[in-house]
């Protein structure tokens, strides 16, 4: 039998994106929106000379899924660059495909019980999406 979709923890995450409120006046910004659900993020960041997150608010309309993925994003976003922000995206889609293991990010063992609905991965991925465009528009090598 696999693990409840949604559970205590999942939920405890989802109401932590409180923990990152938006901030208008970060440098860079991005929205993002899930196609297939919906779910819509806005992302602040803020980074150093070296491309490398500083700060980060957000405002995110998702599932508790996208939510839950959004705040373990902000939780450990800080200090990474674009290119490992792109290679965890990569990582969590491959392993939602089955051709990877668990990513690498911290507390995303919470979010196993999601492979098996494809239908809310992309919301799931959505805030690591909407980080890549905004660290892209700093002009970040892709």
């Amino acid at each position: 039998m696999s693990a409840p979709l949604y559970n205590r923890d999942i939920l405890a995450l989802a109401v932590a994106t409180s923990e990152h409120l938006p901030n208008p006046d970060a440098r860079y910004h991005a929205s993002a929106r899930a196609p297939l659900c919906g779910s819509r993020i806005l992302l602040d960041l803020d980074a150093d000379e070296a491309g490398r997150v500083t700060g980060i608010g957000m405002h995110v309309e998702a599932c508790a899924l996208g939510q839950a993925a959004a705040t373990l994003l902000a939780r450990d976003i800080r200090g990474r660059s674009v290119d490992e922000v792109r290679s965890a995206r990569h990582a969590i889609a491959d392993w939602f495909a089955g051709t990877g293991a668990i990513p690498d990010w911290p507390g995303f063992d919470l979010l196993a019980p999601a492979r098996d609905y494809p239908a809310r991965q992309g919301a799931i991925l959505l805030p690591f999406d909407a980080a890549i465009a905004a660290l892209d528009k700093q002009g970040a090598r892709v």
